[in-house]
């Protein structure tokens, strides 16, 4: 890469590399990944969703999720602190659709996150929840301009500022819930980042007149990545997939295992019970529910605002399977993943993948 790379500053935060490392729950990008990602020099990211499912404090006999989740968010920030130094930078994500979304932000900025990524949705009330941290900067997912533009003009006008950065991401190649609302978006030529970064870029140019970054994500593994993105306009990209299969990712084992084991026909999209597309591996679990025929564990902790297995009981709680899934229960759990899951081919270091990138 030439030496000209991008410099990526959001709000007052600036990493040594313009990457950031993807949110990636239940649990998959916990304190650990996040900490070492950090400390090599690039973002590094917890995912707030669920991340008390495995905390001694969670007592499902006590319905303490909530309360317990707000806590751990503060430990795990506290945890990867701890690794990354006090130069490192450390992201929360956190999604708009969540039950407990406001208070997962407010844990986020109270435990010292310098960034929070929020998207599972518009985060139209984001500003309202840091109000008391100004120094948290504040990043929304989109996948379009219009969506930039809907969230920036909002925030202007009811609380005085605008978004610290954007990241684009592409549902053709993104990981998990995608930047769609329907299966036939997912596939939309309009939402690729070819055609979603530019315009981004053109709005942040003409619109806000500022020099605030726009993040690629989606589809992201190598250097020619990085360069093509870096080529459209982007000042960063996010990068997830292939940080979960690291000696560092939070997640069993296992986990990593179904990650380096997928073949191209492994890799599917679902209608997830929050009702958005997802991409993940298709194992036992994810082959039964594309042939309508699942069993669900129980409601984990009502966490999403808008839950089909809540209302018709027709789908499965995604926080059990997610949680199944980091465990690495193959037959079971639900392995959400990007597109390039299948250029995993090994367990990796994070320090040798952003060597790799960068150097």
């Amino acid at each position: 890469m030439s030496t000209d790379r991008p410099v990526l500053k959001i709000g007052k935060h600036q990493p040594r590399y313009p990457l950031i490392q993807g949110g990636m729950g239940v649990g998959i990008s916990g304190f650990r990944l996040a900490g070492h990602v950090a400390k090599h020099g690039a973002i590094g990211t917890i995912a707030s969703v669920g991340l008390c499912h495995d905390s001694p404090l969670f007592d499902t006999k006590k319905h303490n999720y909530f309360e317990v989740n707000q806590i751990v968010i503060k430990e795990a920030l506290a945890k990867a602190r701890e690794i990354a130094g006090p130069e490192g930078v450390l992201a929360v994500n956190c999604m708009v659709a969540l039950t407990d979304y406001d208070t997962q932000v407010r844990a986020a900025a109270e435990g010292g996150a310098d960034v929070i990524v929020s998207g599972a949705g518009l985060p139209l009330r984001l500003p309202e929840y840091t109000k008391d941290f100004p120094d948290v900067a504040l990043v929304p997912i989109v996948s379009s301009a219009k969506a930039a533009s809907l969230i920036t003009r909002r925030w202007e006008k009811q609380y005085g500022r605008v978004p610290d950065a954007f990241v684009v991401e592409e549902p053709a190649t993104a990981g998990g819930h995608l930047g769609a609302m329907t299966m036939e978006q997912v596939y939309d030529p309009a939402l690729s980042l070819d055609t979603a970064v530019p315009e981004v870029v053109q709005f942040v140019a003409e619109y806000m007149k500022t020099d605030t970054p726009v993040i690629a994500a989606g589809g992201i593994w190598d250097r020619q990545d990085l360069e093509r993105v870096f080529a459209l306009g982007a000042k960063g990209a996010q990068m997830g997939t292939r940080f979960a299969c690291t000696e560092e990712g939070d997640a069993s084992d296992r986990f990593k295992q179904a990650y380096i084991d997928a073949k191209e026909e492994d890799v599917v999209l679902i209608h997830s019970p929050a009702g958005l597309p997802g991409r993940a591996i298709k194992n036992p679990f994810v082959a039964s529910y594309l042939e309508g025929k699942v069993e669900s564990k129980p409601c984990f902790a009502n966490c999403l605002t808008r839950c089909l297995y809540r209302k018709t009981r027709e789908t499965f709680c995604i926080a059990m399977a997610l949680i199944d899934a980091f465990n690495g229960n193959w037959e079971t759990g639900l392995f959400f993943c990007g597109s390039n899951v299948v250029k995993a081919q090994k367990l990796e270091r994070v320090a040798d993948i952003i060597e790799e990138l960068f150097r």
